[in-house]
Parts: C-alpha cells; structure tokens; sequence
C-alpha cells in the first residue's frame, strides 16, 4: 500500500482477482455494493496498466471542497443553496415563459430557453453534492460516481459553449440579414442547429472522460476540488499523463478556441454592419441587442478558457476550483439575470403570465 494511505481508502479482499493477459496482472477485488462493484470493474478494465505492477486501486475519491472549518462551511453552505435555488428558479422561470408566450417562439428564444435548460442541468449536475458535502463529516464520491458527474458536466459545459456560438449565429442574422431572418433561420434548422450542439457537446465530453477514466489511480484519492473536474482528478494518476494532456490540450483548442474564433468572426460581421447603420437610435437598439449575449459569453469563456487552455506548470488547484465557481455557478445565475433584467419581452411574457398583460414596461 502507498505511503500515506489509509485503510479506509483501499478496502481489499482476502482473495486476489487474477486478471488474464500475458501480463499476468493481479488487482485486489473490492468490496464494494454489487451494483457499484460491476460498474467500477467496468470502468477498471478500461485503464492502462503499467505492466508487472501490483496495484491497489482507489475505491472512492474524497473532495476537499473549500474549507476544513465546520463554521466556514455552514456559511458557504447558506450563501451556495442561496446561489443554487436562484439559478435554478430564474432559468426555470425563463423556460416557462418561453413554452407560455407564443410572442416569444422565436429563434432567439427558442436557443434562450435551451441556454436555460443547459445552465439547470451544469448546476444540478455540480452543487447539490456540493452541499451535501458542506453539511456532512464524509466527502466521499465513489469511483463511478466521479466519473458520472465529470462525464455529464462537462457534456453540459460542452453543449452550452456550442450553443452560444449558435446564439452569436443567430444575432449575425438578425442584425445582417434581418428580412431574411425567418427565412434564413427556419424551425427546421434551428431544431437541427440545437441537436447538433448536444451531439457534439455529449461525444467531445466522451472523449474527455475516456482519456482520463483510462489512467491508473492507486493513491492518494484526495481530489482539491468541490466537484470531479478533468484536470483535478487526472493530477492523481499514478503515471505520467504527458501524453494525455497533450491529447486533451488538442481536444480543448477545438473544443474552446474554435468556437470562440467563431462567435468573434460573427460579432466582427455585426459591428461592421452596426456601424453603417446612420439612425443612432437604431444603432444603439442594435449594441443593446448583443449586450446580454457578449456577456453571458465573458462570464463562461473567460474563465473555462483559463482553466483548460493554460499550462500544466502553472495548475493551482485553490486558484482552479475558484474560477471554475465563474463558469458552473455564477454564470447559470448570470444567464436569467441579464435576460430578464435588459429584455423588455421577457419582462411583458412575465407580466401575462402574472396576469398583467396591460402593464407597459
């Protein structure tokens, strides 16, 4: 057993489990519940095996969170589920008015009540463990479990970034082309455009998962992280993951960068075509138009460009999991805040909905 591992980390069996191969591999059995005990031999089948190795696998990671001090935690506890219930009440009530005006089923809105939906699902996935773990003496995830949760968050992340590309395509045409607009931006492409994202957001994040769920984890298991994020738990492999971080830098400059190029490529378009507009008045509807979505795209790209795209000689952990807090929690509670604040249809749809409709804005 590593140094410095405790008993209640690796838990092994009196029987060893002879892996058949030329290797001749022998890995402890793990007594884990059944169902939990299939699923991680599943996932343990998959992972590079140094050869002529005996090794002892984490059963369970452990995430330290933000703080070891119980008052410090029941403080954060009180502002997180502040933060969460916000989240997920302003996007819940964006979606509802989408689905109840029919003035709002529009392309815009239609990709705004997926962005909702996308920021529901990133927050949901993250901060209820979050502050379980807050409130409770165990701050364990089991081995699939961090699996799951770094697979679907980071599917989610994936398909929101997509779909504000899709958002800062649907800006180009309104503004660049706006009597062609409905033309141009049909039901039918915009159902393909939306399908698309989740496609690519769910296999990009496949990808991810499988490259660092295939490296070998015998100890320690303390991830410094509130939640199983890629590059915190791949810091724990037990061999050198040069070349999976090469892989995985590659796979982040497509997966970061290249939509990035294009949101930028289409806000280009759109000042250039901003600044032929002679009304002034038109031309200031026009910016107020693009406000929100340039800064929904600030507050979520700023932050995961950081945490994917720098080097590995400059990775803090207690930096990370801070700025990650930016593009997982804070920017859900953003999204709801800026489009319901600086958009006078989502403020009329409300007051319908209140039974107001009379009500000018």
């Amino acid at each position: 057993m590593p140094t410095g591992q405790s008993s209640e980390t690796i838990v092994e069996s009196e029987e060893e489990l002879t892996v058949a191969g030329s290797f001749g591999i022998r890995v402890p059995c793990l007594r884990l519940m059944k169902n939990q005990k299939n699923l991680d031999g599943m996932l343990r089948s998959a992972m590079w095996m140094p050869p002529g190795q005996n090794q002892s696998w984490v059963s369970e990671f452990i995430l330290l969170g933000f703080s070891s001090d119980p008052t410090t935690n029941r403080t954060l506890f009180g502002a997180f589920l502040l933060l969460f219930l916000s989240s997920v009440l302003g996007n819940g009530l964006i979606i509802t008015l989408i689905c109840l005006d029919t003035h709002l089923h529009t392309p815009m809105y239609f990709f705004l009540c997926i962005l909702s939906l996308l920021d529901t699902g990133c927050v949901t996935t993250t901060v209820p463990q979050m502050l379980v773990h807050l409130l409770s003496r165990s701050q364990t995830i089991s081995f699939a479990g961090c699996w799951l949760q770094m697979y679907m968050f980071g599917a989610l992340a994936l398909t929101e970034g997509f779909s504000l590309v899709v958002m800062a395509f649907d800006r180009y045409v309104a503004i660049c082309y706006p009597l062609r607009y409905t033309v141009i931006l049909s039901w039918g492409l915009c159902t393909r455009l939306s399908a698309g994202t989740w496609a690519c957001g769910f296999f990009s994040s496949l990808i991810h998962t499988f490259f660092t769920v295939r490296l070998p984890y015998c100890g320690p298991n303390m991830v410094n992280h509130y939640f199983c994020e890629g590059p915190s738990v791949r810091n724990l492999a037990c061999m050198d993951t040069h070349v999976i971080e090469m892989v995985d830098s590659v796979i982040s400059v497509l997966m970061v960068v290249a939509p990035l190029l294009l949101i930028v490529a289409s806000y280009i378009r759109i000042a250039q075509t901003i600044f032929k507009i002679k009304s002034v008045q038109a031309r200031c509807k026009a910016f107020f138009t693009c406000a929100s979505h340039l800064t929904v795209i600030t507050f979520f790209y700023a932050p995961a460009t950081y945490i994917y795209m720098k080097p590995n000689s400059r990775y803090s952990p207690e930096q990370d999991k801070h700025v990650s807090l930016f593009y997982n929690v804070f920017s859900a509670l953003l999204n709801p805040v800026v489009y319901s604040l600086r958009n006078k249809d989502i403020k009329v749809a409300f007051l319908k909905v209140m039974g107001k409709g009379r009500v000018i804005c």
